[in-house]
């Protein structure tokens, strides 16, 4: 989610990340690439049509680039200044404020925030069939899932009942087609985690509604619902655009374990704040 946590020190191989916010960076032929300028596709082949699966549904497939929010939810997700404290409960607004960037559970190596939240580094989503049609979708990202995956069960079954139901970062998922939008259902979340660096927190009575889209070949929109009776006063309706990037750009491995304090050697500690500072 984040200001890039110091990870030119954390991870020498992958120092190019220093340049992600400061300028796009063009990718080596058929190498890893976390920057934008040379990743993009044309703007003639983004708007060709978008392509579609053997049954007729529309192939969702990345890379991508974007299409969530990452370091501040209101500005990312294109509120006004103020907006989305008009959402927050008293309580949540609170501990919103009194959270530090440093001590987000991001920097102990703890998974990304519940959809919409995507990291600003290209992500996958893979669709797996069997004879049968389509089972699983899964959503990777380069970095930021301390190792894990998002899973969508696209094979008709329910959530399971609130006795029955395990809450974890991800939430449980099950997803289904409306014609041409995948619609994705989600509870279930462990509320463990911070939406974005200011802290906006969750709790376990997230609701999700993702509805995604391909308009064209060059463009992913999620239209989602996030409604959680916890912590927000009412439902916060967004729309999100993702851009597809070179499919010769692939992710990159990414390892961090909980709290394994990857970034000592980097002068990195997290909850101290120190080596945290934006990159430049």
């Amino acid at each position: 989610m984040k200001t890039l946590l110091a990870m030119s020190a954390i991870l020498p191989g992958l120092f190019v990340m220093q340049a992600v916010y400061a300028q796009e960076v063009a990718a080596p032929s058929g190498g890893y690439s976390i920057g934008f300028g040379g990743t993009r596709i044309s703007a003639k082949d983004a708007a060709r049509a978008a392509p579609r699966l053997p049954d007729g549904k529309p192939d969702l497939s990345g890379p991508w680039v974007r299409g969530g929010v990452n370091n501040n939810f209101e500005e990312d997700a294109g509120m006004k200044p103020g907006e989305l404290a008009t959402y927050l409960q008293p309580w949540a607004k609170k501990l919103m404020d009194s959270r530090r960037a440093q001590d987000e559970p991001y920097t102990a190596c703890l998974p990304m925030a519940p959809p919409p939240a995507v990291h600003p580094y290209p992500w996958r989503i893979v669709q797996s069939y069997t004879w049968r049609g389509m089972t699983h979708i899964f959503i990777m990202h380069e970095n930021g899932d301390a190792g894990a995956h998002r899973q969508i069960f696209m094979d008709g079954r329910k959530h399971p009942e609130p006795e029955e139901l395990l809450p974890t970062w991800f939430g449980h998922s099950i997803g289904r087609w409306d014609g041409d939008t995948l619609i994705v259902d989600t509870i279930g979340y462990n509320g463990k985690n911070w939406y974005d660096q200011k802290g906006v927190p969750y709790t376990d009575q997230l609701h999700t509604i993702e509805r995604y889209s391909r308009p064209n070949y060059g463009t992913l929109i999620d239209n989602i619902t996030i409604e959680d009776p916890g912590a927000f006063t009412r439902p916060i309706n967004l729309k999100l655009t993702a851009t597809h990037v070179r499919p010769d750009i692939e992710l990159s491995e990414f390892i961090c374990l909980e709290n394994n304090q990857y970034g000592i050697a980097g002068g990195f500690r997290p909850g101290t704040g120190i080596g945290n500072e934006p990159l430049k």
